[in-house]
C-alpha cells in the first residue's frame, strides 16, 4: 500500500499539466522568497546605522540653535543702557522718598514693558529686576512666589555670575505663572562699568516655544519624542508637555551621552536613542523613535515586494495552466470562440502556427471571422449611403409652398416699393437655398445651424407679420471653442411648428434656446436645443404614434413627422441611442421639441475622408456625362 502511494507520488508520473506548474513554482517561489528577505534585512540594517550616524550631528545643530536663542536673550539686558534715564535710577539709593520710589517704579516698570514685552520678543513674558531692595517687574502673565526675600533672593550678589548669564530652571525657585506655564529664567548681573558697581540682577521669564519651534521644525514625526534635560536628568523641555519638570531615571543608564545606541524598552517596542550634549550650557537633547518608524517606508518596499511577489507566482501559474491547457484541450478554445461569435462578438483571432488538423481548423475559423466581419462593415457603410441619400433628398427637397410663398411675399413688396424689404428676403432666401443644398457635409458649425434657423424664420416673420413671433436665446460661451451640429436639424423642426400652429392659432410664438446642459446617463456635457411653441399641442394617441416613429430606424416616414423621424435617425446614427429628440406637449398649451446631441469640437475626420471619395464619385460620373 505504502510503495503504490509512493510510486503515485513520483515526479515522472505526474501530468505533464502538473510538472509545468510545479516547475514554475520551484523556480520563482523559493528564489524570490530567499532574495526578497536577505534585501528586506540589509535594508532595515542598513537604514539604522544611517540614522545613528547623522542624527546626532542633527542633534548638535539643533543645539546650536538654542544656544544661539539663549545667548540672544542673555544680551537683552544691556538694553537698558540705551536709556540714560533707567541707569540713573538705578544708581539712585534706596532710600528715597515714597513717592521718588513710586515714580522710579513707575518709569522703569513702563520701560521693561516696552523694551522687553514688545512684539520683538514673543518667547519673553516677564522681566523682573532686582536693584538695593528694590523690585522693578512687567509680566505678560500673573504670578505668584516671586519678591525680594523669596527664591530669588539667593542670586542678588552673586560675584561669580558676574556678567555672565545663568538660567535658571522652575525647579530652582517658587516662582510659578498662572496655567503653570513652563519657562526657564535668564539671570545675569546690571554691571555700570563707568563705576565697576553692580548696578542690580535682571531675571528674564522666558516661554519655551523657542525650543519647541527649532525641534518642531527639525522632527515632524508625531511618533518620535525629543527633550532637553540637565545632567541630572531634569527634562527642561519635552515634545509631551506633561512631561516638563520630571526627571529621566534612565539617564544614569545610557552608555554614552553623545551618540546612538540601540534601547530595549520592557513592554515596548525597540527604539534607537541619539543624544548630543551643549557645548555651553548643561543640557542634553535626547531624541528617541522606535526601530519600527524608521523601516516603515521599508516595510511598504517589503509590502510591495510581497505583493508583486504573490502577482509573479500567480500569473506565472497561470501561464503555465494556459501553456498546458494550450497543449492539451485547444479543441475547447475553438468551442469557447465559436460561442462568441454565436453571440455576435467577431473580434476573436485565433492565432494557431501549427500545421496539424488542430491548426487547419483555427484558420478556417479565422477565415469565417473575418468575412463575417467584412459582410457587417458593408452593410453597416450601405447603410450609412442610405441614410445620407436620404438626408440629401430632404435638404434638397424645400418645400415648394414656401419657395412659392416667400417669392410671392416678394413680388408684393415689389408692387409696394418696399425696396429694403425685398433686398432682404432675397438675401435670406439665397442663404437659405445654399445652406440646404450647397454643402454635402453631415456637420456643420453651430453658428451655421442657428443661423440657418433664423434666416428660416425671419422669412416666415416677412409673410406673416404680426402671426409670428420668435426669439432665439443662445446659453454658450461666446470664447469657448467652435462647436460642431448635424446639419439640418432644427429647420424641420420649426416648419413642423409654424404649419400646425397657424392652422388655429392668430398669433404663433416660437422659442429656441441653446446650452449646455450634463447629461444624467453619461456625466458629460450635452449641446440641448428646446424648440417651445404655443400651438395647438399634440394628441396623446398622435404622441405616441410619433414615438413609435422615432424609435423606428426608417427615415421613409410620410406626413408631419417626416422630419422630425430624419433629424432623430440622423442623430442617433451619428451619435448613438442616448442622443436624439424629445417631444413633451400639453393639449391646447403648446410642444417643446428637445434636441439633444454631444459636445463636438472638431468635425470628424472619417467624414471629411467620405465627403472627399463623394467628390471623387462625383467628378467621375460628370467625367462619364461628358
Amino acid at each position: 500500500m505504502i510503495s503504490k502511494l509512493a510510486d503515485a507520488l513520483r515526479f515522472r508520473h505526474f501530468r505533464l499539466s502538473t510538472k509545468l506548474i510545479v516547475t514554475y513554482l520551484l523556480l520563482t517561489v523559493v528564489p524570490m522568497s530567499l532574495l526578497g528577505y536577505i534585501f528586506y534585512v540589509q535594508y532595515t540594517k542598513s537604514i539604522e546605522e544611517q540614522i545613528g550616524e547623522y542624527m546626532p550631528r542633527f542633534l548638535y545643530q539643533a543645539n546650536a540653535n538654542i544656544e544661539k536663542h539663549v545667548n540672544e536673550f542673555a544680551a537683552l539686558p544691556d538694553l537698558l543702557f540705551n536709556s540714560d534715564d533707567m541707569i540713573s535710577i538705578l544708581r539712585r539709593d534706596s532710600s528715597q522718598s515714597r513717592s521718588d520710589l513710586n515714580k522710579d517704579l513707575f518709569a522703569l516698570n513702563g520701560y521693561l514693558n516696552r523694551t522687553y514685552l514688545g512684539g520683538s520678543n514673543p518667547d519673553v513674558f516677564a522681566v523682573f529686576l532686582l536693584s538695593k531692595n528694590r523690585l522693578f517687574q512687567s509680566s505678560k502673565l500673573r504670578y505668584t512666589g516671586f519678591d525680594r526675600d523669596q527664591a530669588i533672593a539667593p542670586y542678588r550678589y552673586d560675584v561669580d555670575v558676574l556678567d555672565k548669564a545663568k538660567v535658571i530652571l522652575p525647579s530652582e525657585t517658587t516662582l510659578r505663572f498662572e496655567n503653570n506655564t513652563p519657562y526657564v529664567l535668564i539671570m545675569k548681573q546690571i554691571i555700570d562699568t563707568d563705576n565697576r558697581r553692580v548696578l542690580g540682577t535682571m531675571f528674564i521669564a522666558v516661554q519655551l516655544t523657542f525650543i519647541d519651534h527649532i525641534l518642531r521644525d527639525f522632527e515632524k514625526k508625531d511618533t518620535a519624542d525629543l527633550w532637553v534635560m540637565t545632567r541630572k536628568g531634569e527634562i527642561v523641555y519635552h515634545t509631551d508637555p506633561e512631561k516638563i519638570g520630571t526627571f529621566d531615571s534612565s539617564i544614569g543608564q545610557y552608555p554614552i551621552l553623545n551618540g546612538s545606541f540601540r534601547a530595549n524598552a520592557p513592554g515596548g517596542p525597540a527604539r534607537l536613542v541619539s543624544l548630543a550634549q551643549s557645548s555651553q550650557l548643561d543640557w542634553v537633547l535626547v531624541h528617541s523613535i522606535p526601530l519600527k518608524d524608521l523601516t516603515e517606508r521599508t516595510d511598504l518596499v517589503r509590502n510591495v515586494t510581497i505583493f508583486v511577489f504573490i502577482a509573479i507566482v500567480l500569473v506565472t501559474t497561470l501561464l503555465s495552466v494556459l501553456f498546458s491547457v494550450r497543449i492539451t484541450r485547444p479543441l475547447k478554445k475553438l468551442s469557447r470562440l465559436m460561442k462568441n461569435a454565436e453571440m455576435g462578438h467577431f473580434q476573436a483571432d485565433h492565432s494557431l502556427q501549427s500545421r496539424d488538423e488542430i491548426g487547419s481548423l483555427a484558420r478556417s475559423f479565422n477565415s469565417m471571422i473575418t468575412t463575417t466581419r467584412e459582410l457587417i462593415q458593408t452593410n453597416y457603410r450601405i447603410e450609412i449611403r442610405q441614410k445620407e441619400a436620404e438626408l440629401y433628398a430632404l435638404q434638397s427637397q424645400i418645400n415648394p409652398h414656401f419657395i412659392y410663398n416667400t417669392l410671392e411675399t416678394i413680388g408684393m413688396a415689389v408692387e409696394e416699393g418696399e425696396t429694403d424689404t425685398v433686398v432682404n428676403m432675397v438675401t435670406l432666401l439665397g442663404r437659405t437655398l445654399r445652406f440646404s443644398v450647397g454643402n454635402k457635409s453631415k456637420t456643420v458649425r453651430l453658428a451655421e445651424e442657428v443661423q440657418h434657423v433664423t434666416d428660416y424664420l425671419t422669412i416666415q416673420k416677412f409673410r406673416f407679420e404680426d402671426r409670428l413671433a420668435f426669439d432665439i436665446a443662445q446659453h454658450l460661451d461666446p470664447n469657448g471653442p467652435t462647436l460642431y451640429s448635424p446639419k439640418f436639424i432644427l429647420q424641420p423642426i420649426v416648419e413642423n411648428a409654424i404649419k400646425h400652429g397657424l392652422d388655429t392659432r392668430k398669433t404663433l410664438e416660437i422659442r429656441i434656446g441653446i446650452g449646455q446642459e450634463m447629461s444624467a446617463r453619461s456625466g458629460k456635457q450635452d449641446v440641448v436645443f428646446r424648440i417651445r411653441d404655443n400651438g395647438p399641442g399634440i394628441q396623446p394617441e398622435r404622441m405616441a404614434e410619433l414615438e413609435r416613429e422615432l424609435r423606428s430606424e426608417s427615415l421613409l416616414v410620410k406626413d408631419s413627422g417626416f422630419g422630425l423621424g430624419n433629424v432623430n435617425a440622423r442623430i442617433v446614427l451619428m451619435h448613438g441611442p442616448e442622443y436624439g429628440i424629445q417631444l413633451h406637449s400639453i393639449v391646447g398649451k403648446g410642444t417643446e421639441v428637445i434636441v439633444r446631441i454631444p459636445v463636438v469640437t472638431m468635425p470628424d475626420e472619417r467624414e471629411d475622408a467620405e465627403r472627399e471619395e463623394r467628390s471623387g464619385m462625383n467628378a467621375a460620373d460628370t467625367d462619364a456625362d461628358r
